[in-house]
């Protein structure tokens, strides 16, 4: 940690520059002796990344940022200031630190939080910006799981982030991850009453459920309709063969969430499929990673269109839908869409459709973009339809 950088000079030519060319920075020579240009790019791109994601960091002056990696890592603000509401107790531990957003927001709701990264340039950092943050966060330059190993406290939560990167490749499993959150699981359960694990959004629910065995619940948070994290938490004494899944969907639709069980969806029988009617409903990516695609025609009175075509309908606009909501205007067969469609701009949508939106632009000449969208999909009669719309807003205004 080059601490030349927070001289004042030094960070106002970062500010001026943030819309600066990275690369071209980078080979140009530094206009200042203490600090490399290198240094300079890394600080300036890195700070540019946190304008949206970490919008508290990007504001608060003298923040020291890293290296790419970790911004691209850590949670967003969102992701962490959601997880902050799920911890229970005093006493939490951050086994694998980072950036250190989580641990910011943990201690905004805990007197005792402990920060561990065995990087100790990024712990220096993390703690160095917790100062300017205005939070107290106790930060341990060690391996989390080794730290567990050589002391007997007991924690209220145990806070996990496996790294899903090794030796440069991607992972996904937890067993491939590090630390190996499988075969330290002993040890993590037995050391807190609340053992928070986060997980690469591709890892398969049901498999994690398998692989962690007492899980008391899990969340998927989704982030403008992007699924961010899967959470699993195990609740010392709560376990469950058929643990809750909530979706998330913080800023999307004003923090609402929706809440299920594996056992109710798989038992749900949807007892009639229906034409598109006055509104369709496309759910958000949370719910479709959560494998809800019966119970919500129950919770929000929708129509499910088929059933493996994940698109509802309704007479009557439902605002609250956790998803993107659009205005009938028609509906081909598909057959028939081909001969007479004359639309030249939309956005294409597929559902349960043997092509994908981009076969269907370039064989239709339809170009992205507009207030037109286009979905193709199966209907409830097993043909292939085309349905034309527009979309609009959710219950919060939010598009």
């Amino acid at each position: 940690m080059n601490k030349s950088i927070l001289n004042t000079e030094i960070q106002n030519f970062i500010n001026d520059n943030l819309d600066t060319d990275i690369p071209k920075l980078s080979l140009r020579k530094s206009p200042f002796a203490s600090v490399s240009s290198t240094e300079l790019a890394v600080q300036i791109d890195s700070k540019k990344r946190c304008e949206n994601k970490l919008p508290t960091w990007f504001k608060t002056k003298g923040i020291y940022y890293p290296p790419k990696l970790a911004i691209e890592q850590c949670s967003s603000e969102l992701a962490a200031a959601y997880k902050a509401d799920l911890i229970n107790g005093e006493d939490i531990i951050d086994l694998t630190g980072g950036f250190g957003v989580d641990s910011y927001y943990f201690a905004l709701k805990a007197g005792n939080v402990s920060h561990c990264e065995i990087n100790p340039e990024l712990s220096e950092i993390s703690k160095h910006n917790s100062k300017k943050l205005g939070v107290k966060i106790n930060y341990l330059n060690t391996d989390g799981i080794a730290y567990l190993r050589t002391n007997k406290h007991q924690f209220d939560t145990i806070y996990i982030d496996p790294s899903r990167r090794i030796a440069n490749k991607k992972v996904f499993l937890l067993k491939d991850c590090e630390p190996d959150v499988i075969s330290n699981l002993q040890l993590l359960s037995e050391r807190c009453r609340l053992l928070m694990i986060k997980t690469a959004p591709l890892l398969d629910i049901q498999s994690g459920i398998h692989e962690l065995k007492a899980v008391s619940s899990v969340h998927v948070i989704s982030i403008r309709n992007e699924c961010k994290e899967l959470l699993f938490l195990i609740n010392n004494g709560e376990t469950s063969a058929d643990p809750i899944i909530t979706c998330s969907f913080p800023a999307t639709y004003e923090g609402s969430t929706y809440s299920f069980r594996i056992s109710d969806e798989k038992n749900y029988e949807i007892r009639q499929y229906s034409r598109p009617l006055e509104y369709v409903y496309e759910p958000d990516v949370a719910l479709l990673k959560a494998g809800c695609f019966k119970l919500i025609t129950r919770d929000f009175a929708l129509f499910k269109i088929h059933q493996h075509t994940h698109l509802y309908t309704s007479a009557e606009l439902n605002r609250s839908f956790p998803g993107r909501i659009f205005k009938l205007k028609n509906v081909w067969e598909y057959g028939r869409f081909i001969k007479e469609n004359s639309i030249r701009k939309a956005n294409i949508i597929t559902r349960n459709f043997p092509s994908n939106p981009e076969e269907l632009k370039k064989k239709l000449k339809i170009n992205d973009g507009g207030d037109e969208y286009i979905l193709f999909c199966t209907g409830p009669d097993n043909n292939r339809i085309v349905i034309q719309c527009t979309r609009i807003l959710n219950q919060n205004n939010i598009i």
